[in-house]
């Protein structure tokens, strides 16, 4: 049986589409530690980790006249924790969110924080300065400016004789 990636929909749903139903039983999709008609516990996360070993970060994408501004919530990750790769017109976050707490998962009734590596990658709506960028993290909301390329910018450049 041929193994194709679910949409970002069917993961998010977990829901599958008409061929896969008819090919293979359901899979229960529940919250740790809540337990489903049969008794058993059931993962509700796998479905996550099955696909991806990050997760996305959640991102609000807005620009002024003369920067392009990214928000994102990274609370619980150090600013040295945190990976930016800036190019002229894309950016990827990275971080991971360390766990530092340990609670035997029987003890869990919900568990629905995220714990470990995520990252994000967006594609600009403009070309950015790469080396113009302002990143700040305040109260676990990071904003990143960047500095949008001034195509109307001129340079007179002089001719020398040598």
């Amino acid at each position: 049986m041929e193994n194709k990636k679910r949409s970002f929909f069917e993961r998010l749903t977990g829901s599958m589409s008409m061929e896969e139903e008819n090919l293979e039983p359901k899979k229960e999709h529940l919250i740790k530690g809540v337990k489903s008609e049969n008794g058993d516990k059931k993962n509700g996360n796998h479905w996550i980790e099955e696909e991806n070993d990050e997760a996305e970060l959640s991102v609000d994408v807005y620009q002024t006249p003369t920067d392009i501004i990214i928000q994102t919530m990274v609370a619980g990750v150090k600013p040295e924790d945190l990976e930016l790769s800036i190019a002229r017109d894309m950016i990827t976050i990275r971080g991971q969110r360390e766990e530092s707490r340990t609670i035997d998962e029987d003890n869990y009734f919900t568990k629905e924080l995220y714990w470990g590596r995520f990252s994000r990658t967006i594609s600009l709506p403009a070309e950015v300065e790469p080396e113009e960028v302002e990143a700040t993290e305040k109260h676990g909301l990071l904003t990143i400016k960047l500095q949008k390329v001034d195509k109307e910018k001129k340079n007179s450049v002089r001719v020398r004789s040598i």
